[in-house]
């Protein structure tokens, strides 16, 4: 299972349920990265999509206790959600969000895909540095990208102490 995110200089992830810059590169990235495959989210991120409707082309789980809806997946726990898992090539599972469900699945995925804005957003929502991390080694980074007007690297993490879903 593989997290993919964009964060700010001081590793913030969003605003008032927003992203924080409009970076089409990062989207198309992100789009290209999952599409025909497994997302996992929190009902605040789904919520935050266009209408709210779940990503075409993905195979969209929720995980959320109170979430009730028949267009995704919806697990109510962590064990309902690797029961679910099981089902999938976990290398084609990708946690999308919001804050609370990055930290909770992070030590049970193997990648982080962490685009870098070189720019602060005002973020309310923060992600764990993973420079700071000694879990996580920094395996690729790429060169500068200019893009709508912002500095981005795409960056590759590894867990060394990977949990394993059971």
């Amino acid at each position: 299972m593989k997290a993919i995110l964009h964060v700010d200089k001081e590793w913030g992830i969003g605003k008032n349920n927003e992203l924080m810059f409009s970076i089409p590169a990062d989207m198309k990235f992100f789009r290209e990265t999952t599409i025909n495959n497994v997302v996992v989210m929190g009902n605040n991120t789904l919520k935050s999509f266009p209408n709210g409707l779940p990503l075409k082309n993905r195979v969209n789980i929720v995980l959320s206790r109170t979430a009730s809806r028949n267009d995704c997946v919806i697990v109510k726990s962590l064990s309902d959600l690797f029961e679910e898992l099981k089902k999938y090539d976990t290398n084609n599972v990708f946690v999308i969000g919001g804050a609370s469900i990055y930290k909770e699945l992070l030590p049970y995925c193997n990648e982080v895909l962490v685009t870098k804005v070189d720019a602060i957003g005002g973020a309310d929502t923060f992600f764990e540095n993973l420079d700071n991390n000694n879990d996580f080694e920094l395996v690729f980074e790429s060169e500068p990208v200019e893009t709508n007007g912002y500095t981005i690297r795409f960056t590759t993490y590894q867990n060394k102490n990977l949990k394993e879903i059971k």
